[in-house]
């Protein structure tokens, strides 16, 4: 009976492994008139294995997909999370790329569209074997069940006007390491050490020409003023004296470090540094209201109002206590008030006659 029962859990098992993982694929098996099946990695040509490592990037999913005599590849290759997509997605775009038509964050070249979806960056090669409807319908699709977790805000922070394809994203060494590379600033890898990623800094880079005018800026963002105080002491010393000598500067605003490297002027280096999209609010958790004091004519006419009627009362209860004194005196004299029994008077004795209570009636 026990064996029974475990070949029977054993083909239970193995009749529900690929059903469970029919279920974890992103990828559709349909979509438009395509018809894809899974397939080994065609689609990957750069080897970034620091970066992979950084990133945490897991298993990705590969498939074939035809339509007709049409036929594409098509990866998707899973981050730990859509920061870390990012910084890969930005790793992967090259300045003779083209932003897309698909109105989101993705790149095409000759024959290959880059998408960032979430926490995975989706491949699709050739792009001349696929219309850009039916794109949209793929890339629509695996967004459905994509990490909805919105991108670091420090790629909001760089100026308009940068080349399109330089602007780098880094949440670790690795990535800024690369960005520096790539963007031919060799010399300042020595800055990466000192750039402070332990304490939770992230960094974004951009190449800027305006003409005859040129410079890197890179930005770096700490999670407390102090620690980028802390930070732009290190980075200061490990600039190198050839570094200044071409006009390379660091400033820090808050928690913002900013690097103008190698400017064409120092005009123009001023000039990108304050175009830097970066603001300070402070605030404080306290409730607060408005004080609307009202006109001093409106005060003043209020006082003599409430004065006038406190005399008025006043008057009125006066003249109502003594009138019933008078009265009470005169219809019934020392019954009411002043009863002869229990009034008295003092006396100086200056006379040897008594004085009488009721004479005062």
């Amino acid at each position: 009976m026990r064996k029974f029962r475990f070949i029977t859990g054993f083909l239970l098992a193995l009749s529900a492994a690929p059903w469970a993982s029919a279920q974890s694929m992103v990828l559709p098996s349909h979509f438009s008139n395509w018809s894809g099946q899974p397939s080994a990695d065609s689609v990957e040509t750069e080897n970034f294995a620091n970066l992979w490592k950084e990133t945490g990037r897991t298993p990705g999913e590969f498939s074939q997909y035809t339509s007709g005599t049409a036929r594409i590849n098509v990866g998707l290759q899973k981050y730990r999370d859509p920061s870390s997509a990012y910084e890969m997605y930005t790793a992967l775009i090259r300045p003779e790329m083209h932003p897309s038509t698909l109105n989101r964050t993705s790149a095409v070249d000759g024959d290959r569209l880059i998408v960032l979806v979430g926490s995975s960056i989706l491949q699709v090669r050739p792009t001349q074997a696929i219309s850009t409807a039916d794109l949209v319908t793929l890339v629509n699709s695996v967004s459905a069940r994509a990490d909805q977790t919105p991108l670091p805000p420090i790629r909001t922070y760089l100026p308009d006007g940068f080349s399109d394809g330089t602007q780098r994203y880094a949440l670790g060494p690795a990535g800024l390491r690369n960005a520096l590379n790539s963007l031919k600033h060799e010399e300042f890898t020595n800055l990466v050490s000192e750039a402070g990623f332990a304490s939770g800094a992230e960094a974004m880079i951009a190449e800027y020409r305006n003409g005859k005018d040129s410079a890197g800026l890179l930005l770096l963002e700490y999670p407390t003023p102090q620690l980028a105080e802390q930070h732009l002491r290190h980075l200061e010393q490990a600039l190198s004296p050839a570094a200044k000598q071409a006009g390379t500067t660091i400033e820090r605003k808050a928690s913002l470090l900013s690097l103008i490297l190698k400017p064409s002027s120092g005009t123009y280096g001023d000039a990108l540094r304050s175009a830097v999209n970066y603001e300070t609010h402070v605030t404080w958790h306290e409730p607060t209201h408005t004080i609307t004091d009202p006109p001093w004519s409106t005060i003043l006419g209020k006082i003599f109002i409430s004065t006038g009627l406190f005399m008025v009362v006043a008057v009125v209860l006066g003249v109502a206590f003594g009138g019933v004194r008078v009265v009470a005196k005169i219809f019934f004299p020392g019954k009411v008030f002043d009863r002869p029994e229990q009034m008295d008077v003092l006396q100086l004795g200056l006379s040897g006659k008594r004085i009488n209570s009721r004479d005062f009636y």
